[in-house]
């Protein structure tokens, strides 16, 4: 058995299985080695941590003093890697199923008094003269009602809009422009792509999108804040 195995072994091992009142190992940083040797160490175990639900720590020791002395070693180095892709592939969509969670509960906090205006605002808009509500929630009134074809989710549109918070904040106007947009249907926000193929070239409708077929918890910049509700007249000008 080579020293540095042996070496490893117990350094690794006190690392990872000793006790709070035992600790580990304190030696200063003395040369630019021991400062790269530590750097590593904290760059694994940073990786480890973030990357990683579980991990099986005498495993973890095993393979790395396997590959060390270059003996008993179960996974060659192709096939490691191919093995921790394929974790990472299966676990992507849960870790970001994770992280979004945690940060629409923290910007719910955060935000909770604009989530609650936006939902009384919706409330009280339905039962308004004209407003119609979808199954997925969204609110709209027919302005002027076209008679040219519909768009499908696959239809690039060429649109008017202008676009506001509740309290009537522009955000975002192509009229104010005066130059009108064309984009994807199926490539905005649920609310619009609902709303488009309700219509009918040569429509207007007035939308009022929930924060669920909106942007929802993600932040945006600018005036659109998270759980914002938003309000959307709509002209539909071509379908291409």
């Amino acid at each position: 058995m080579k020293i540095v195995k042996v070496l490893g072994a117990v350094v690794l091992s006190s690392v990872v299985f000793s006790c709070g009142k035992q600790g580990v190992s304190n030696k200063p940083l003395t040369t630019e080695i021991d400062s790269v040797s530590y750097a590593i160490g904290v760059d694994v175990a940073n990786s480890v941590g973030t990357n990683f639900d579980d991990i099986d720590n005498e495993l973890f020791i095993q393979g790395y003093m396997n590959t060390l002395d270059s003996s008993n070693v179960k996974l060659d180095r192709a096939t490691a890697q191919k093995v921790v892709q394929g974790y990472f592939q299966k676990n992507q969509a849960k870790i970001q199923a994770k992280q979004q969670a945690a940060a629409a509960k923290a910007a719910e906090a955060q935000y909770a008094e604009g989530k609650a205006a936006s939902e009384k605002f919706l409330e009280e808009n339905k039962t308004k003269e004209g407003v119609q509500v979808t199954d997925s929630g969204l609110q709209y009134i027919v302005l002027k009602e076209g008679t040219g074809e519909k768009p499908t989710a696959a239809s690039t549109v060429k649109v008017h809009y202008h676009g506001t918070l509740i309290d009537g904040t522009v955000f975002d106007s192509s009229v104010d422009r005066g130059t009108p947009a064309e984009f994807g249907v199926g490539q905005v926000i649920k609310g619009w792509t609902e709303g488009l193929q309700l219509m009918s070239v040569g429509s207007k409708y007035k939308f009022f999108i929930p924060q669920e077929l909106g942007y929802g918890a993600t932040p945006r910049g600018g005036a659109i804040k998270p759980f914002d509700a938003l309000v959307f007249e709509v002209e539909l000008l071509e379908v291409k």
